[in-house]
């Protein structure tokens, strides 16, 4: 589908700030058929806007506003204003294109206002609804820009979430821990004995050790159960579950013996996009644990 000149603009800034911030994601649209490749990239850049909501505003509370800016551009309340924004226009232009409603992206802009405090999770059911909350609208979307604007059921993405926004925050403990940002549940740190403050204070133990495991431990299962929940979904939308091929091989190098979580750098991105392009080769790789 071709857009006018400023629109079209629009979706190039996207493409630039998907690019930047969510180089997974990015990579990922390049599987996909180029028609449908605007609007996978509206929808990610939206996301990346949200989910840097913290680093951005740094106090609760301009955080909460610029949230709330997000909610009322959904709900149509600032026209004008989000068509002066290129990601709030063209995240707009499509979800008219596709025939989508914002009511799973009200639903993640409102799971992220924890991001914006260090409460806790208390429990791994409060983690897994916040992986659910915030990834599955995501992979839902995306798999119905490419199955011509129809998302899939909401039960066939709800595990995908929950292993990939899982597999996300272990990757990003270190950076977390040390702004006093906690999302292991609470719940698995007094089975295992671990002192938050030890972990705010960046000391690392076998007991967080072994905390961590059961957190990979959880990952592996919702991976499993995505890879049965999707497994009669059409080839057509396979790019929108491509960065879940990520998150075995990520769980792998935590699994070994000098994995220091507070000092955990990521896969380099030349092996990222290598597995990537091996997934949309041979699709059994996106699930693997």
């Amino acid at each position: 589908m071709g857009y006018n000149g400023v629109m079209q603009k629009n979706f190039d800034y996207c493409a630039a700030l998907v690019r930047e911030a969510d180089r997974d994601r990015y990579l990922a649209t390049l599987f996909a058929p180029v028609e449908h490749r605007d609007g996978l990239l509206a929808l990610y850049a939206f996301n990346v806007e949200i989910t840097q909501v913290r680093d951005k505003a740094r106090e609760p509370l301009p955080g909460e506003i610029r949230l709330q800016w997000w909610r009322e551009m959904l709900e149509g309340v600032r026209g004008g204003e989000a068509a002066a924004n290129p990601v709030a226009a063209a995240l707009k232009a499509t979800l008219t294109r596709y025939g989508f409603v914002a009511a799973p992206l009200l639903e993640l802009i409102d799971a992220r206002l924890i991001d914006l405090y260090n409460e806790p999770m208390a429990s791994v059911a409060d983690l897994e609804l916040y992986a659910i909350r915030t990834q599955s609208p995501l992979f839902a979307m995306a798999a119905g820009i490419l199955n011509a604007g129809k998302p899939l059921p909401e039960l066939a993405t709800l595990d995908a979430g929950v292993a990939y926004g899982i597999a996300g925050l272990l990757n990003g403990f270190g950076r977390h821990a040390a702004r006093r940002q906690l999302y292991v549940p609470l719940e698995i740190l007094d089975r295992h004995g671990v002192d938050r403050e030890d972990i705010y204070a960046g000391e690392s133990s076998q007991a967080l050790l072994a905390a961590l495991a059961d957190m990979r431990a959880i990952v592996r299962s919702h991976l499993t159960l995505a890879q049965a929940n999707l497994k009669t979904v059409a080839p057509e939308v396979l790019p929108a579950f491509l960065p879940l091929a990520l998150v075995g091989p990520q769980l792998r190098r935590m699994d070994k013996s000098d994995y220091a979580p507070f000092q955990y750098v990521p896969l380099a991105p030349w092996r990222r996009q290598w597995l990537l392009w091996r997934a949309a080769r041979n699709p059994d790789r996106i699930f693997a644990a």
